[in-house]
């Protein structure tokens, strides 16, 4: 029996056998459960049948927390709880002892807006504090890059402690790209309720099919795939070929791609699957040496089976997995983008391994007893605080999520958006991407709904960021969109059309012009250097430097 199976047989005893329900009923004649926006339709209606006879019960819960319908969690519970229940009385704890003015002020404005919910009006006693700043960045990469940058600012300067700063996003396969931005910070992190990117199983096993790519000889990579996902090759076959493999002085992998040549002892049927699996590894060798890291990497996902395996069902845990991949490919296309527009070619297979080690070796060097700053998802920071809250990839279609069907569902999201503001004690920074790389395209977004949902009095973001934001609040249709058009008046580098001069390329682009990058954001042209397609320019960026791009490759747009 499983959990679920013991909330629902314990309903049909009590239903069933009136005997069974009046003992326990005798047992208890004052009943209190907590957390009551968190129960599920049977938990709900065992805790009613035991308080039918004393009519004694108590709940206590918070409707604007309950984030947990994927798990049955049941908001009617607690929302018509006073209409099932005659005298029932109402009491609304409404001072919050945790966060500022402010932050409550900005959670009151956006939970107002969700229809089915218990009116109160909650304050706080504490300091006034800060307005919740909002921070656009052009792309995920900058994001990431700028919420380290504000950490380490605040560390340094303000000398708060790693342990009061926390970051959440609302998918676990977000984590990636800010996991490398504090390692290059050199800030100290943890995964709360979770395993780094690069530790997470399917990751570990797309990574093993690519160091076997590289390293036929790799053994421990070789175990982890040969039956991943499941071909019917199980562990005396494994043991029988790594066996082979060690007599015949050959690596594993020649081993299954040729079993009889080997004298390999198995049936037809066994050699067979071998010889299957060892042509597909043999391809995927023979198309790494003429390809990319990322063709390369997506070939493997797609014609492995692992995205398959992914995609068989719609639990969470999967959707979770499946985004991670997606993720991996995100990391690997940025890997290679980051190589060209620097003006290298180095972008195989090889070189994406070294810089993922790189990764991993750092993080697996922290010390266990480092204080480090908290990463999560928003759902796994319901009943957490600190004093320093980031919420990141706040934009349409990911936060609330794309796969929100109906306003129920939206409310919800919404709900989840207020979980995460009121974790903050003291400041809760807020940022959205106008750009991702998702499913092999870069795909512009839209920021969430939910930042204009909050009442200007409450949140603060730069000037530049402030007038789009006011545009898109009285232009903004209900229809989410996952890509919109280039934004106006800016102009493209390829497409400008101009006669050049000693400061001014074939690309358009003269020493002094300001332009926008869709990973590094706004910029400085500084130098230009080279001709033609060899042209390079020396451009220093507001939040990452300077940096020499190759023009042709570079992804610039001429501001003014």
């Amino acid at each position: 029996m499983d959990f679920d199976d013991l909330l629902l047989y314990t309903y049909i005893l009590f239903r069933d056998c009136p005997d069974v329900l009046e003992s326990y009923q005798n047992r208890f004649s004052y009943i209190l459960v907590d957390e009551y926006q968190d129960t599920n339709i049977a938990q709900h209606l065992i805790v009613n049948k035991l308080a039918e006879k004393c009519g004694r019960i108590c709940i206590v819960g918070d409707d604007a927390q309950s984030i947990y319908s994927f798990r049955g969690a049941n908001i009617d519970n607690m929302l018509s709880f006073q209409k099932t229940h005659d005298n029932c009385r109402l009491f609304r704890l409404e001072q919050n002892y945790r966060s500022t003015q402010m932050i409550v002020n900005a959670a009151n404005s956006l939970i107002s807006k969700n229809e089915h919910r218990i009116p109160k009006t909650v304050f706080s006693e504490l300091a006034v504090g800060e307005k919740l700043k909002i921070t656009g960045c052009y792309s995920d990469f900058d994001e990431g890059f700028t919420v380290a940058n504000k950490i380490y600012n605040l560390v340094t300067e303000k000398g708060i402690r790693y342990s009061d700063i926390a970051i959440f996003y609302r998918t676990h396969a977000q984590s990636r790209i800010l996991e490398e931005a504090l390692l290059k910070r050199n800030i100290p992190y943890k995964i709360y309720g979770g395993l780094s990117f690069y530790q997470r199983k399917e990751i570990k096993d797309i990574l093993a099919y690519l160091r076997l790519i590289i390293n036929p000889n790799d053994e421990e990579a070789f175990k982890r795939i040969i039956n991943y996902p499941t071909r019917g090759i199980g562990n005396t076959t494994q043991q029988k070929v790594l066996e082979t493999a060690h007599v015949q002085h050959t690596n594993a992998l020649a081993v299954t791609s040729d079993p009889i040549a080997y004298n390999l002892p198995v049936n037809s049927g066994t050699a067979a699957k071998l010889i299957k699996f060892g042509n597909m590894m043999q391809e995927f060798i023979a198309f790494n040496a003429e390809h990319d890291a990322y063709s390369v990497a997506e070939k493997v996902i797609m014609e492995s089976g692992i995205m398959n395996d992914v995609s068989t069902d719609t639990l969470p845990e999967n959707q979770s997995r499946k985004e991670n991949i997606q993720e991996l490919l995100s990391a690997i296309h940025e890997f290679c983008d980051m190589r060209v527009n620097n003006g290298s070619m180095d972008i195989g297979l090889v070189d994406f391994l070294s810089e993922v080690s790189l990764l991993t070796d750092q993080d697996t060097d922290q010390d266990d007893t480092t204080e480090r700053i908290t990463m999560m998802t928003v759902h796994a920071a319901k009943g957490l605080e600190f004093s320093y809250v980031y919420i990141v990839g706040m934009e349409e279609d990911l936060f609330p999520s794309i796969l929100c069907k109906n306003e129920r569902e939206l409310e919800e999201e919404r709900r989840l958006f207020y979980v995460a503001i009121t974790r903050a004690k003291t400041a809760c920074n807020i940022s959205y991407a106008k750009s991702r790389f998702r499913n092999g395209q870069t795909q512009f977004s839209k920021p969430s709904r939910f930042l204009y949902e909050i009442d200007d009095k409450f949140i603060d973001f730069p000037e530049k960021q402030r007038e789009d934001i006011r545009k898109e609040r009285f232009s903004f249709l209900s229809q989410r969109q996952t890509t919109s058009a280039r934004p106006r008046n800016l102009k493209p580098l390829a497409q400008v059309a101009s006669t050049p001069t000693e400061e001014q390329n074939t690309y358009g682009l003269k020493i002094g012009d300001k332009i926008t990058h869709l990973t590094f954001g706004e910029g400085t042209v500084l130098d230009i250097t080279g001709s033609g397609d060899s042209t390079k320019a020396l451009i220093e960026f507001k939040d990452h430097g300077n940096k020499q791009l190759l023009l042709k490759y570079a992804k610039l747009t001429i501001i003014s």
